[in-house]
Order: C-alpha cells, then sequence, then structure tokens
C-alpha cells in the first residue's frame, strides 16, 4: 500500500503533488531515467513545451506499463524545464494529464527545477520518475 499526505505541520503544497509518500514493503521499485518528448521513431514531438511534456508524460506512462505498473504508482516525479519561457507550457500539459491519471488529486511528490539547458537545446522538457509497484 501507498499513502501520500500533507501534514498539518507545514504549508499547502504550491501545486500538484503530495508532501510526503509512504510505500510499505512488498512493493517493487522502478526508477526511469530522465524521458524527453521524443516520438518512437525518435523525433521531437514539437519545438515547444506543451507538446514535450506530453510526450515525456506519454513516454513514462509507456514504460511504466513495459513495467508492469500504471501512473497511479508513482511515488516521486522531478521535472527540469529550460528556462521560464517554457513553463507555462510545461503547467499545461502536466495539469491535463495528471487530472487524467490521479483523478483523486491523490499526487505523487514532485520537485521541479528551471534549468539553463538540458542534453540538446532543441529539449526543452525532462523528467525523471520512480514507482513503487505491488508485487
Amino acid at each position: 500500500m501507498m499513502k501520500r499526505w500533507n501534514p498539518d505541520t507545514v504549508g499547502a503544497p504550491v501545486g500538484r503533488y503530495s508532501h510526503v509518500a509512504r510505500v510499505e514493503a512488498g512493493h517493487e521499485l522502478v526508477l526511469i531515467s530522465g524521458q524527453i518528448g521524443a516520438l518512437p521513431d525518435g523525433t521531437l514531438a514539437g519545438p515547444d513545451a506543451e507538446a514535450q511534456t506530453r510526450e515525456v508524460l506519454a513516454n513514462i506512462e509507456r514504460v511504466l506499463a513495459a513495467a508492469g505498473a500504471r501512473p497511479e504508482h508513482l511515488v516521486k516525479v522531478f521535472s527540469m524545464v529550460a528556462g521560464t519561457e517554457h513553463l507555462a507550457g510545461f503547467r499545461a500539459a502536466v495539469g491535463e494529464v495528471f487530472a487524467r491519471w490521479f483523478p483523486a488529486q491523490d499526487w505523487p511528490t514532485q520537485s521541479m527545477v528551471v534549468v539553463s539547458a538540458l542534453a540538446r537545446p532543441e529539449i526543452v522538457v525532462e523528467i525523471e520518475a520512480t514507482a513503487a509497484v505491488p508485487r
């Protein structure tokens, strides 16, 4: 069983995340490398953060499925956005996909940083994730 929550002893989250997640014994940990907005043919889904973020999250969903997991098993999400000018597109895509993945708003823990650049100049979003799958 996994429990996510926000203790009363800290301020409310400023976004779609939980402050704490606890995973009990009987789960298998799944670590997902930083995913970029690449389509299955290797090309980027688009030049903008919204298109790339949608594809990043689609890739995470496909990687989770390959590991026998689903988005509801996510414990931690770490996002990197290359430049503040890409935040609006990133947030729009995450908001739409997370509303589908977590309809009860039981968000995973999250961190997000704005960086000056990622591995290639055309990549504007990269997301790593950790999931815990019941055995």
